[in-house]
């Protein structure tokens, strides 16, 4: 059976993730990033000085092209980011800047020198760097940071924010695996950037008897009596013998990890640079995130009129942008005050088309119970259904409701289709429906002559032309085809008469015409005698 927990533990596991998340929320945290286009080695620059910050930063940050500075401090607040690290390469060197959020100041440094992880690490014989170093912060160390300039102590106050304080009554010293070392040149005014990992070893034991303690059984091949294997430094070469020494040999407070560290004992505490390496030089510091007054300049130096001149210069450009935005803010106002009426406006409108909407329907169930229309109102109702003046005594009060029941009656009658008006010739009146033709007429609006029987000599087969214009007429029974193709199928067409009384073929054949007999026209009787 699965063993489930107790209240207790419920309880000591719910506090101890409460505590957590404060210890974790009050330690700065930092982004480190790069700025425009870099190359391959400053883009592991940026990786490798992000393991230096672990486990409080950003280990897998991705940044766009798009991204501005903006962007990075919008979403700093929620998340807790005290400190941006930023990286920037020009044709002529490599920068970096370290702001603190969220107004500032903001350190330029330039890179005189750097070397990556790999370079240092496959510079050494036995590298000791491994994942469980890097589940707690690193140790800061600041060297020759007190010197005199208010430069000096703003860099130094500005490193020792980056990394969470150590209360020294109350630290374990389990969780210090690395540390972080700054060393300031006043000579060259450089800063020596180091990264170390920390192992410590008991002090006074021989290598043999280490090896014991380790459970692990050393080879005695080569000793002659037991007692050499306590004897320190023996049969060991002389690059394997420790070079330990006061310089870091301490008295432990604590138990530390390894066998042997007890406390109130002698240890020695070793370093292993695993890198990155670097050296900065400040260049310059401003105020705020990158836009302020500049507070120090390594080689630009300006006197106090220049700098009154410069704060004066700032403060018209501040006003000037605090109008603008003014500006800004009352035409927005202005726009949405305008945009409100507007809706307002267009909302009473509706409102009022559909009341009059609603008063133009006619209910029959609700007639009965309208009020009483005016005698004036019911004369000029006669007037425009009949179109002829009403008698004086036409109207009472039974015959009334009667003729607007047979005027809405007759209304619906000559009701037309919704959107299409009536049709009605030139005077005024509509067509009449004479036969089948007067549909034709309704709809083109020419007068249409009524349809007769089949075999008549006035029946069209086409539309009715201008005057003058010529009518084809159907072919009679057993007469010739007078016009277009012959009896014999042919193609063959003919033109009308020219001068010589000949007629000429159309088309690209050339055969002779019929010519037309000598005396002009002749009567039947003189054409018979002839024959």
């Amino acid at each position: 059976m699965v063993k489930t927990k107790t209240k207790n533990q419920k309880k000591a596991r719910t506090s101890a993730n409460h505590v957590a998340e404060e210890t974790y929320g009050a330690v700065p945290h930092t982004f480190v990033f790069n700025r425009g286009q870099i190359g391959k080695n400053v883009g592991q620059l940026i990786v490798d000085f992000r393991k230096v910050m672990q486990p409080y930063t950003a280990e897998s940050l991705k940044v766009r092209k798009k991204n501005v500075l903006k962007d990075f401090v919008s979403i700093a607040g929620p998340l807790g980011v005290t400190h941006f690290v930023m990286f920037s390469k020009t044709p002529t060197s490599v920068n970096m800047r370290v702001a603190r959020l969220p107004k500032g100041p903001t350190l330029h440094f330039k890179i005189v020198e750097y070397s990556l992880v790999k370079d240092v690490v496959s510079a050494l014989k036995k590298h000791r760097m491994h994942e469980q170093q890097f589940t707690h912060h690193p140790l800061l160390i600041l060297n020759n940071f007190g010197s005199s300039g208010m430069h000096i102590k703003l860099m130094a106050t500005m490193f020792q924010n980056m990394f969470p304080s150590i209360n020294v009554h109350k630290v374990n010293l389990n969780n210090i695996k690395r540390c972080v070392l700054l060393n300031y040149k006043p000579e060259s005014e450089e800063i020596e950037f180091r990264h170390y990992s920390l192992k410590v070893v008991p002090v006074g034991m021989s290598r043999g008897v280490k090896k014991l303690m380790q459970e692990r059984f050393p080879n005695m091949n080569k000793l002659e009596d037991i007692s050499e294997l306590l004897i320190k430094g023996a049969n060991l070469s002389e690059s394997e013998a420790e070079q330990d020494g006061d310089h870091n040999i301490t008295e432990l407070p604590q138990a530390y990890s390894g066998r042997g560290n007890m406390a109130s004992q002698q240890s020695a505490v070793r370093l292993t640079e695993i890198g990155p390496r670097m050296t900065l030089k400040l260049s310059k510091i401003e105020e705020g995130m990158g836009g302020g007054n500049i507070l120090y300049h390594s080689v630009i130096t300006k006197t106090e009129e220049e700098i009154k001149e410069i704060l004066k210069r700032k403060e018209v450009q501040l006003k000037a942008k605090q109008e603008r935005r003014k500006n800004q803010e009352q035409n927005v106002a202005l726009k949405k005050e305008q945009k409100e009426k507007n809706k307002l406006k267009s909302l009473e409108g509706i409102k009022r088309k559909r009341a009059e909407d609603d008063s133009e329907v006619e209910d029959p169930g609700v007639q009965d119970d309208r009020v009483r229309v005016d005698s004036d109102d019911e004369v000029e109702y006669y007037r425009q259904a009949v179109g002829q003046e009403p008698d004086e005594d036409m109207f009472p009060g039974a015959k009334r409701r009667r003729m607007r029941d047979k005027s809405n009656e007759s209304a619906n009658k000559g009701k037309q289709f919704p959107g299409k008006p009536p049709y009605k010739d030139k005077h005024g009146k509509s067509p009449k429906r004479n036969g089948p033709g007067a549909d034709r007429t309704v709809k083109t609006g020419n007068p249409q002559k009524p349809w007769k029987k089949f075999g008549d000599s006035d029946k069209r087969f086409s539309k009715q032309g201008k005057p003058g214009d010529r009518t084809f007429t159907k072919k009679r029974p057993g007469g010739p085809e007078r016009f277009g193709k012959n009896k014999f199928n042919s193609d063959k067409t003919y033109s009308k008469k020219n001068k010589d009384g000949k007629f000429k073929p159309k088309g690209q054949g050339g055969k002779p015409a019929f010519e037309k007999p000598a005396g002009g026209k002749k009567g039947f009787k003189q054409r018979k005698q002839n024959g």
